[in-house]
């Protein structure tokens, strides 16, 4: 089932596939770049981490129509230059929420692409219906939360069972992300 990109003006969030994200995981990035068509890198795979990877694997694999709302390569369209990665958590009436994330290299950071990612995302899910979309972040990451509030989101909830690993949950609705973009 192939999965269309999501396009910005700076972006295309391309859809990883079962193929690149086995050989992810199995450290292969050669065949991980041939099959997403753009080159990813051991930086890539290890801000995913293994854990993450199954999870993604598992998702894709039970739910192929839901693919579209897995990870994604965050692409610069200048360049075709993969910067980070985004996405949702999983389809979701799977995991209960439209859940965004995102992740972007250290060195393209601060640059503004996470926010164009997310909010494509945004509208994305509400193209697609979801009137509210959800992000969790841990108290500590400034720039996430920067990403959050930039974007309208409010927090909603703490997530986790202890302080250590507590992150809060924020959620904004899809509808004020679009209004937002008009003024």
């Amino acid at each position: 089932m192939l999965t269309s990109d999501i396009e910005t003006p700076r972006l295309r969030l391309v859809a990883l596939g079962l193929d690149t994200l086995r050989a992810l995981l199995n450290c292969d990035y050669p065949k991980a770049s041939r099959q997403h068509g753009w080159g990813l890198t051991p930086e890539f795979r290890d801000s995913l981490g293994d854990r993450f990877l199954e999870v993604q694997l598992e998702m894709v694999g039970n739910h192929p129509a839901g693919r579209a709302w897995g990870v994604r390569s965050m692409v610069r369209n200048t360049d075709g230059l993969v910067l980070g990665h985004t996405g949702f958590h999983g389809p979701p009436e799977v995991i209960g929420r439209a859940e965004v994330g995102y992740h972007v290299f250290v060195a393209y950071r601060g640059c503004g692409y996470a926010t164009e990612a997310c909010r494509a995302l945004i509208e994305w899910a509400r193209d697609r219906g979801h009137g509210t979309v959800f992000a969790s972040v841990s108290p500590d990451n400034a720039q996430s939360l920067a990403v959050v509030r930039r974007l309208g989101f409010r927090r909603s909830e703490v997530l986790g069972k202890s302080p250590n690993d507590a992150e809060d949950l924020f959620e904004v609705t899809t509808r004020s992300v679009a209004d937002s973009r008009d003024r």
